[in-house]
């Protein structure tokens, strides 16, 4: 039991229920980084399988590469590789010490001029990637791939020379954000719920949120989506949702929302559960593996935040 970090006699959720399905789904189709995070979160299991199945995506430059998003593939260190290992290390509670060190030094050799980070370096060219991450030669600082990282390096109290300016990246493209797409406002909110000051990211937050719902970023009637415009670019149906922006009640996204906007979000993702025990990819799907890679990615996270609101327990 030790090689898949489940305890030697794990509870078992019982047979057929959401939890149960999806654990099903999880040992048929993830790849081995995915079925530890599944046994770590819902079986007892430990975090150093999940460390150990985490290094195979490690690159040499301190970033990490190795498709670990399923939506770039190729060997080569990304940006949003690094901040997908982060939010793993952060999830079994390893976001620190030498690993993390090694990490923010590949952050600053990765930087712009203005201390951020860019999404996808060019590095990437040559390689397959989804039709819809550009690939260019002088890619620019964005919140998307930079606000994450801020966040998570902050919420464990990690101290680096890169994370200043970084910080003060995030807080300029924050504040002066008047027309978003929901994915950068997520990462905005995954820096805001950690930034260190607080009264200032609770008024960013606050001010994002009156952006989120004067331009229907979020589509608060499940029932009714056809009311709420899916951003350019994003596939057809690609619609957010409150519980995307506000991934457990602690978020400050969450005060957005009504309770009972809340409460359809949650039934509504809830009910997404398919046939297979998995939940579906909403964004595009360009390439059968990509798909089946990140559909064990968003069940782990759509049960942990099922969970986080108290839908189920386990």
């Amino acid at each position: 039991m030790a090689e898949t970090g489940a305890s030697p006699l794990p509870p078992t959720p019982p047979a057929r229920s959401p939890l149960f399905r999806a654990e099903q789904f999880v040992w048929l189709t993830a790849r081995v980084l995915e079925q530890r995070l599944f046994a770590y979160h819902f079986l007892n299991g430990a975090a150093d399988p999940v460390e150990a199945a985490l290094d195979a995506y490690r690159t040499d430059d301190g970033g990490y590469g190795h498709a670990l998003g399923p939506d770039l593939r190729g060997p080569v260190s990304q940006p949003l590789h690094t901040g997908h290992a982060l939010r793993v290390l952060d999830a079994v509670g390893r976001c620190g010490g030498q690993r993390v060190e090694r990490v923010c030094r590949y952050l600053t050799s990765v930087s712009t001029a203005d201390g951020a980070l860019p999404a996808v370096r060019p590095s990437q060219r040559g390689y397959p990637v989804a039709p819809f991450v550009p690939v260019v030669d002088d890619p620019p600082s964005e919140l998307l791939a930079t606000g994450p990282v801020v966040g998570l390096l902050h919420r464990n109290e990690v101290w680096h020379a890169w994370l200043f300016r970084a910080t003060d990246f995030c807080w300029l493209a924050v504040e002066s954000m008047d027309k978003s797409h929901p994915y950068e406002v997520e990462a905005a909110v995954a820096f805001l719920d950690t930034a260190p000051d607080r009264p200032r990211a609770e008024a960013a937050a606050d001010r994002l949120g009156r952006l989120v719902r004067e331009q229907r970023l979020a589509a608060l009637d499940p029932d009714r989506l056809d009311a709420y415009p899916v951003a350019p670019g994003y596939a057809p149906g690609e619609h957010h949702f409150p519980h995307d922006f506000a991934k457990s009640p602690q978020s400050l996204a969450r005060a957005w929302f009504t309770d009972e906007e809340m409460a359809r979000s949650l039934d509504f993702l809830a009910a997404e559960q398919q046939e297979d025990g998995g939940w579906p990819v909403r964004w595009r799907r360009w390439a059968p593996v990509p798909t089946l890679e990140a559909r064990p990615m968003v069940t782990i996270e759509t049960l942990r935040t099922l969970r986080a609101y108290g839908r189920f327990v386990g």
